[in-house]
């Protein structure tokens, strides 16, 4: 099959891929860097039988914190596969809350975790604000924390990072913006579940693997209100100077995807899609000395690095570098 991964390098930062990280573990952090880890869609492991793969992710971050420098882990939504399957979002919480006191995490509404309608009243209930309020990286939220901000710092620099619902409507992109504006002086992040896949509303199942893939004009949630991938980037993420990477997941028949783009400041955006199975989780290692993001794929259930799957076979797809000015 033809590779997934889409790379433009029309502009400054390009990708490369890291072919020396092809082994069983994940290398040694570089001197000075740090690194953000990314969990994909959890949906596949809220049973008894499955919790085990993702304990061994959570387990992974715990264990590895100091080594990797890790400083912020953001989960790209569908935590649970079932809304209505109160046992699923007892795993998830029981799971996550493992971080707590740990290192800042913030988790995006996934279309699984709430109803056709956009209400997530069981995500609310499960992960609601008075949980993270007292927090000092805690940096607000609406909808009971269906949509919320972070703030960290790590190597001398600042961040923002915004966890936002699918197809998140307009009065949520209303205050994206606001958050976004309000801390223009911190580097900028977004996690938001659906945004690259199928370019199309696929009309049959092929469509989902064959059809042109880019960021999707097409939503599942919230009716009406909802805004396709294509209109969030045009209504809000496009116009901040100070973004530079948008993390997603959702299509697990894409699976892993990633372009550089340019938003209307001339900044380069880095977009990025995982939504492994496997247990194949992502790890964003910011390198100063190299001006570099080294993205690593790991299944810490496996204990090997991802050299390519069945969907995307490429081992560039899963282990690649982002070209990014990591310094003051």
């Amino acid at each position: 099959m033809k590779s997934i991964a889409i790379i433009i390098t029309a502009f400054a930062a390009t990708a490369v891929s890291l072919p020396q990280l092809f082994a069983d573990e994940v290398p040694p952090l570089p001197q000075n860097a740090f690194s953000i880890v990314v969990l994909p869609d959890t949906q596949a492991y809220v049973t008894e039988k499955s919790e085990p793969t993702f304990a061994s992710e959570v387990s992974w971050i715990l264990k590895n914190q100091a080594a990797q420098n890790i400083v912020f882990v953001s989960h790209v939504g569908d935590i649970i596969n079932k809304y209505g399957a109160d046992d699923e979002w007892t795993i998830a919480r029981r799971q996550m809350l493992r971080l707590s006191d740990h290192v800042p995490f913030g988790i995006s509404v996934g279309n699984h975790d709430m109803q056709s309608n956009g209400q997530s009243q069981k995500f609310q209930a499960t992960f609601p604000a008075s949980m993270f309020q007292q927090q000092p990286w805690y940096g607000g939220q609406l909808k009971n924390n269906s949509n919320s901000c972070q703030l960290f710092s790590a190597g001398g620099l600042d961040f923002v990072i915004v966890h936002l619902e699918c197809n998140a409507p307009d009065d949520v992109l209303d205050w994206a913006n606001e958050i976004l504006t309000q801390h223009a002086d911190r580097r900028a992040i977004i996690t938001t579940h659906m945004y690259l896949g199928p370019r199309d509303r696929p009309v049959n199942s092929d469509d989902f693997y064959s059809a042109p893939k880019d960021r999707m004009r097409w939503h599942k949630t919230h009716g009406k209100r909802g805004n396709t991938p294509q209109q969030m980037w045009d209504k809000c993420f496009r116009q901040h100077s100070h973004l530079f990477l948008i993390c997603c997941g959702d299509q697990s028949r894409t699976q892993a995807m990633y372009r550089s783009v340019q938003g209307d400041n001339g900044n380069t955006v880095h977009e990025c899609l995982s939504d492994y199975r496997g247990g194949f989780f992502r790890i964003y290692r910011f390198v100063p000395g190299d001006d570099q993001i080294q993205v690593v794929t790991y299944s810490a259930q496996q204990k090997v690095l991802c050299s390519g799957t069945k969907i995307a076979p490429n081992a560039d797809d899963h282990q690649f570098v982002l070209n990014y000015h990591v310094t003051k």
